[in-house]
């Protein structure tokens, strides 16, 4: 792999590695409140931003960088 390069110059703003935890527990908090709407006889929400906030997670989103001007950041 010595020659592994990003395809797509964006890059994540953070320290964290991963949002894997972050979405887990978004899912579960999902599942949960449509299992009880349906329980009650409600309409369950069909997104999962109707239950939770995605700029709680660990990452703030991603920024684009020159490609041109930063190729050693295209390096995996």
């Amino acid at each position: 792999m010595s020659k592994s390069y990003r395809k797509h110059p964006f890059s994540p703003i953070t320290t964290a590695v991963s949002e894997k935890q972050d979405k887990r527990l978004a899912n579960r908090k999902l599942r949960r409140i449509a299992r009880e709407c349906l329980e009650q006889g409600k309409e369950p929400p069909h997104h999962i931003r109707a239950v939770s906030n995605v700029y709680d997670f660990a990452k703030d989103g991603h920024f684009r960088f020159s490609a041109s001007r930063h190729p050693h950041l295209l390096r995996k």
